[in-house]
Formats: structure tokens, sequence, C-alpha cells
């Protein structure tokens, strides 16, 4: 299966609809009347239609395992056929329109089983997913509707004197470029304040849309990089800085040494990381794309 491990719980929904179609309006009202000789067919195809929701991954092999937190499963009759749709939510790192179209499609084959002793002509169609919410695509209209840029300042003295060699950088960059975040420029600076201070000032002043500083947010003597970079804020979003070290802290116990920083500086966006190529990816992974969602509120205020 592919690996989730890196994605992070939120809500996602997914809608899915089958259609039934008989041949003989007699077909219809027996199921109506619930005269059919196999029982109710709606609620038996109801029945199975949940246990075939939760059970998605035992029958599709790269479905992964997951809570279904609520699944609805209604009727429409349009003449000589039952629309069948399906509603999933849970919470989860994956979306679930497997699992939608996955009970849609038993509930619809359930349907046939059940009719096919008294209506030898009926047919299953247009099994698809009609709706999906949650995960990326919540965000891509952020992205259609506004260009995002971004500048990477790595802040480390042995990568800057040539004795190192910048990976978590370059690892920020190849995150933020499957979020079409377009990449103004890439620096890499020794730990001094005040070259952090004049060169997060000018990237903000050049309008540029996210600064990210990686490096120097630990413990040592040289790591000033909060330091620096706290006093700039203008508006700190310290809720983006725990989601970053409870997301960590699932995954190494040192996630609480961290001393990431947020904020925004006008309406550039901030962000200092840890300079570990494993914490800067794991701090990209925590908080996009749903921290995409500042730059769809900064673009409505500015049209205000």
């Amino acid at each position: 299966m592919v690996n989730i491990t890196h994605k992070t719980n939120t809500l996602r929904k997914a809608m899915a609809q089958a259609i039934v179609r008989v041949s003989s309006p007699d077909t219809i009202e027996a199921i109506e009347q619930k005269k059919v000789p196999k029982g109710d067919v709606f609620e038996m195809a109801k029945t199975a239609g949940l246990f075939a929701a939760k059970r998605t991954s035992d029958m599709i092999p790269d479905c992964h395992p997951l809570p279904i937190e609520y699944t609805g499963i209604t009727y429409e009759i349009e003449e000589l056929t039952v629309k069948i749709k399906v509603e999933i939510h849970t919470i989860y790192k994956t979306g679930v329109e497997v699992e939608a179209m996955h009970a849609a499609s038993v509930v619809a084959i359930t349907m046939y089983d059940m009719l096919k002793p008294i209506d030898k002509g009926i047919s299953i169609e247009n099994i698809k997913l009609l709706e999906k919410k949650g995960g990326k695509t919540d965000y891509r209209k952020v992205v259609e509707e506004n260009k995002i840029s971004a500048s990477i300042i790595v802040c480390s003295d042995s990568i800057s004197a040539g004795e190192k060699e910048d990976r978590a950088g370059m690892a920020i960059i190849d995150k933020l470029k499957t979020y079409q975040v377009e990449i103004e420029d890439y620096v890499i600076i020794p730990d001094e304040t005040d070259e952090i201070q004049k060169l997060v000032k000018q990237k903000c002043n050049d309008k540029v849309s996210l600064v990210i500083l990686t490096g120097g947010t630990g413990l040592s003597p040289r790591d000033v990089t909060p330091e620096a970079v706290r006093p700039l804020l203008e508006r700190p979003v310290p809720g983006i800085e725990e989601a970053i070290r409870a997301y960590g802290q699932d995954r190494t116990p040192y996630s609480m040494l961290s001393r990431s920083v947020s904020g925004l500086i006008g309406n550039t966006l901030v962000l200092a990381l840890p300079g570990s190529t494993k914490g800067a990816e794991e701090s990209i992974d925590a908080v996009f794309p749903a921290i995409m969602h500042i730059f769809r509120v900064i673009a409505a205020f500015k049209h205000d």
C-alpha cells in the first residue's frame, strides 16, 4: 500500500452513486410494497452496503483500513430506476471515495440478487463518485486563485562555510513544488542574528508570500533563528508551531525540543523550521496543505 504515515488526520467525506434499472413497473411496485419474495429489498441492500463500507480494505488490495465514522445510504425511485447514494465520513489520513463507491456497488448488486427471481431484465449502471471533500482537494483553489511564492533561507555556519551540504532546504523546496508554490530564491547564510533579520525584512519588503528559514531552532549557543525572527513578527500564529511539534512528537520524542516560530510580517508568512532534513520535511508535512488557507484569507482582506 502507499505510504501515508506523513499525512495528517482531517475530516474527509465522499458521496457515490449507483443506479439499478429494472424492466417493469411491477418490480418497482414490489419493492415499494415489500412484496419481493427474498424480503425487504431496501433494508437488506442497506445492510449489505454498511458491511461493504467497513470491509473495503479487505476487498480492494491498495485501500488502507480506516475508521468509518458515518455511513448514509439513501434511495430515490425515478420511473424504472432506483438511484442509490452512499455518503461516508471519516477523520483519517486518506479519503473514503473508494469506500463510498464500493458500498454503492454492493447495495446495487444486493438489489440485483434479490430482484432477479421476479425480473430478468435488471441492469446496474453508472457507479461513480459524486463528491469528495477533505485532503488536498480543498486547497487546490487557493493555488489557482493566488500566486504563492516562497524564499528558502538556510541558516547554518557550517553549510555557509562549505563544510557541509544543505539537504533540509532542498527537501523543503521539493515539498513546496508539489503544492505548486513558486520558489523565488534559495539562500544560505550563517547563524548571525543581524544577517537573518536583514534578509527576512528584505524578502517581506519584496512581498514574497512565504519565507521559510531552516536551521538554528535548536538549543545550541549558535541556534539564534527564533531570537532573530520572533521580534520581527507582527502577528504570531502559534497554532502552526503547535501543529509542527505535535506532528513531530508522534514520530520522535525530541520534537518538543525544537523552537519553531511562525507568524505574519505584513502579508508574508514567515516560518522558522528545524535544520535537520527529517525535521524540515516533517514540519512541511505537518502544516501543508492546510496552511495555504492563510493566503485565501489574506487575498480576501486585500480585496476588502
